[in-house]
């Protein structure tokens, strides 16, 4: 789907899983700006998708993920409509959807890593492809819904991609056991993401006041 390689059946699900997380947080975001239930759907597939369709177009990877796997609109378009009509106990899993956020960053990152290592690229775009996969969509998202985006103003995300996308590209050099180490990477990934929520650790910020001598 994502580039995952076959083996990892479980990793396979969990991108659907994170998939599906990532339409319904864009839905609700959507519902917090009183959008149409076009606009929904529309969000919820931008969010879920648009990482994974930007990295492909950069990479000149054809057929797009969602081009040659219909399904994945689906998916995602149905699972905004459904936060529609339970918003109201959705909204109250803020937790859940956090960690189901965290998973979708890191699946989402090793298999951009994947998709750009099959390629031929190098190391560095390796990891820019891995990073834009598990980060763009939520861009996207609050761009559209007219928010400073999540990765520049909180916890650490794109660090965490980054780290994510080193540790999992190391296998490609050494010629690691492919599952192993997949799930040893998203073990990984996925704790960093949940322990910088859990401590708030951020980068450091710049603030600027001009007024101030």
């Amino acid at each position: 789907m994502w580039g995952l390689l076959p083996s990892v059946n479980v990793l396979y699900l969990l991108s659907l899983v994170a998939l599906a997380a990532q339409a319904m947080t864009a839905a609700l975001a959507a519902g917090k700006r009183s959008m149409d239930w076009v606009g929904v759907c529309m969000l919820g597939c931008i969010t879920a998708l648009g990482g994974g369709t930007i990295r492909d177009v950069l990479l000149g990877h054809y057929p797009l993920v969602w081009v040659q796997n219909p399904s994945y609109l689906a998916l995602t378009a149905i699972a905004a409509l459904v936060t529609v009509l339970i918003a109201r106990a959705v909204h109250r899993l803020s937790l859940a959807f956090l960690v189901l956020d965290a998973i979708g960053l890191v699946v989402f990152t090793m298999a951009g890593c994947d998709v750009a290592w099959q390629t031929g690229a190098s190391l560095p775009i390796v990891i820019v492809s891995g990073m834009i996969t598990g980060c763009a969509g939520g861009v996207l998202r609050d761009i559209l819904c007219n928010d400073v985006p999540l990765l520049f103003r909180s916890e650490l995300y794109a660090s965490v991609s980054v780290v994510t996308g080193l540790f999992y590209a190391t296998a490609f050099g050494l010629k690691l056991n492919d599952e192993a180490w997949t799930i040893l990477t998203f073990v990984l990934g996925l704790s960093f993401r949940l322990l910088a929520i859990r401590y708030k650790w951020e980068m450091p910020k710049f603030v600027f006041n001009e007024d101030r001598r």
